[in-house]
């Protein structure tokens, strides 16, 4: 007797997160797009079972998709149709791993995803927004410290937010992170961002693991007992913050942070493969999202050939 879809989702779910090690976030997204295919399916087919899957079906569903509109009133990106089918082709391939009859996900294409757009800071910007978290207090040295180690590293802010103090060693100026995937990679600080955690760490006089924590304004023991670490949400707030103070017209968020740190390197001259190894990429594709604005090669090109048949 066939098992049925919404059994073998939750035995997928429990196979991403105990044999793939896939973090919890990861396995909610998948949950959620392949989630939105099982109530497809048995909506307008009534499909429960692995075997009735089609590559018809797949297609409507597809459709169903691009037309897919949210509570706004806006459709769905071409990169989050892609994350719903490719969620549903690994959904696949696990099936077929285990001999359960079902379409195979190869006959599946993915579609191509719009180019993406890479907002970053131009070297004056970044030191503009540093020079603003300028201050003595535990609060002003804590963001300088976290916007210097923001840049310096090319973190993610999930990463960041993870970071405790006893494993980041500024004597070597150089640390290790667990990023996505459950992978480990070296970070290094900068002189800059060394000096400005040390002047942070020097005003710490809590027990707290995190590097960087909540300043208490008051008494909270429910906060207290869940530990002072700051919440990507938090470190959202305080780029935010200070990009304002900095007049920096742009939406800047950490990851403009992390865009800024590959293009510097880029700029630099830093071949493609390092900065793939410094952000933590598995594939180098993702890293070439910033090769055509760190390109200088190619505007000296144009300046020096162009129009000059005229």
């Amino acid at each position: 007797m066939s098992q049925k879809l919404s059994v073998l989702l939750v035995e997928y779910l429990e196979y991403l997160e105990i044999e793939r090690t896939r973090s919890q976030k990861t396995v909610e997204n998948y949950e959620h797009y392949i989630g939105r295919f099982l109530v497809f399916v048995q909506e307008n087919y009534n499909i429960t079972t692995p075997e009735k899957i089609t590559l018809e079906v797949v297609r409507k569903y597809r459709l169903y998709l691009n037309r897919f509109t949210m509570v706004d009133g806006a459709p769905l990106k071409a990169s989050t149709q892609n994350y719903h089918v490719i969620a549903l082709r690994n959904f696949l391939k696990y099936l077929a791993k285990r001999d359960i009859v079902t379409l195979s996900a190869d006959k599946i294409d993915v579609g191509k995803n719009e180019e993406r757009q890479v907002e970053f800071l131009e070297p004056e910007e970044v030191e503009r927004l540093l020079e603003v978290a300028s201050g003595e207090n535990l609060g002003v040295c804590r963001d300088r410290a976290l916007l210097e180690l923001l840049f310096s590293a090319g973190l993610r802010v999930s990463e960041l937010v993870s970071v405790d103090r006893d494993q980041i060693n500024l004597d070597r100026q150089e640390f290790s992170i667990r990023g996505k995937g459950n992978k480990i990679r070296i970070v290094f600080v900068s002189d800059t961002a060394r000096k400005a955690i040390e002047k942070y760490m020097a005003k710490r006089h809590d027990i707290d693991p995190a590097l960087f924590i909540r300043v208490k304004t008051g008494t909270n023991k429910e906060a207290d007992a869940k530990g002072l670490r700051l919440t990507p949400r938090s470190v959202q707030r305080i780029v935010k913050k200070y990009a304002l103070k900095a007049g920096i017209i742009k939406n800047v968020h950490p990851h403009t942070l992390r865009h800024s740190f590959a293009t510097d390197l880029l700029q630099g001259g830093a071949d493609i493969r390092s900065v793939q190894a410094m952000l933590g990429h598995a594939n180098i594709t993702t890293t070439q999202i910033y090769t055509h604005v760190t390109n200088k090669g190619l505007k000296e090109v144009h300046k020096k050939f162009h129009g000059k048949q005229k």
